[in-house]
């Protein structure tokens, strides 16, 4: 992303303060989309019974218990276009310690690509991003309800985190102030000899959930994954994944003791990118991006739910 440095803004603060910049960019995108996942799927309580073709919402028990759970809807064929600018904020004080802060103004209809989904409206108002300090002691930052939670994003988010080194270790810790469930997280990662180890955790709604990950590089094109993974009150998963990159095509297979798996192929060159993957459920996604030059990119997918996309998108 080109970022426009304004000399103008560089100001000089007193009282201990040494300078700090401020930051522009922005960025834009517009294309096309349909049948793409709404963003806001509908919540509803299933029945311990067979549940209806209309709802196409699978049921789970434990027990006689039926769970909540998400029945996904989809949308219809729309535009999107959208524009935004991000102000980033850095400097640090005479005693060696930085700190920088960002806010960003968005409007216009978003897409998540990644997902397949449809974000719906932004607002069009300005919003506050995180402020962070960095020093000797590590980097604690702020960002009300915008930290990701570190084992698992579609958990809550927190509020405050910290993160630091401890020899080779690399610790994070965040926190939900209102103490929600499913917010406070950690994480700890190590690496060593071509190995990276990495556990994560947080508070779940029924006690503690936990994963922890073993990588290992065989040479300059193979990896391989080990995870287990303790969702609270459930099962463990265990899942192997094997990674492979070579003149610019890659294979990754996984396999998990739950009897799923999936298999994910990529290719690109000279600014192309094409992916493919399918699972146990025969759900599977295309994608195609190329790099038009300018801070300019188009992309496109389609998926087994017949959602699509196709656009451009704009860096400045």
């Amino acid at each position: 992303m080109k970022k426009l440095l304004i000399a103008s803004t560089a100001l000089v603060a007193t009282a201990g303060m040494a300078s700090a910049d401020i930051t522009i960019s922005g960025h834009a995108a517009a294309g096309i989309y349909s049948g793409l996942g709404n963003a806001d799927a509908v919540t509803v309580a299933v029945a311990a019974v067979a549940a209806t073709a209309a709802t196409s919402t699978a049921v789970e028990t434990l027990g006689s218990n039926a769970i909540p759970t998400s029945a996904e809807t989809f949308s219809g064929d729309g535009v999107y276009s959208n524009a935004g600018v991000d102000f980033t904020m850095t400097g640090a004080t005479d005693n060696g310690i930085s700190f920088s802060a960002s806010v960003n103004i968005d409007a216009g209809t978003e897409i998540d690509a990644g997902d397949f989904e449809l974000d719906g409206a932004d607002g069009g108002t300005a919003g506050l991003g995180s402020v962070s300090m960095t020093g000797s002691f590590g980097t604690l930052t702020f960002d009300d309800g915008g930290i990701d939670n570190l084992y698992n994003g579609d958990y809550t988010s927190a509020d405050v985190s910290y993160s630091t080194t401890v020899g080779a270790i690399s610790l994070s810790v965040a926190h939900d102030t209102a103490g929600v469930a499913q917010a406070n997280s950690m994480s700890a990662a190590y690496s060593a000899s071509g190995m990276a180890f990495t556990l994560a955790a947080s508070e779940d709604t029924n006690g503690t959930s936990a994963s922890l990950s073993v990588a290992y590089a065989l040479n300059d094109t193979v990896s391989v994954t080990g995870k287990t993974d303790q969702v609270a009150d459930a099962e463990s998963v265990q899942t192997i994944t094997a990674k492979t990159t070579l003149n610019g095509v890659s294979v990754a297979l996984s396999s998990a003791n739950n009897s799923t798996w999936d298999v994910d192929l990529g290719y690109t060159a000279g600014g192309y990118a094409l992916t493919y993957g399918v699972d146990v459920t025969d759900g599977w996604t295309a994608t195609a991006t190329s790099a038009l030059g300018g801070g300019a990119t188009f992309a496109a997918g389609v998926d087994s739910n017949d959602s699509m996309y196709a656009g451009v998108s704009f860096a400045f």
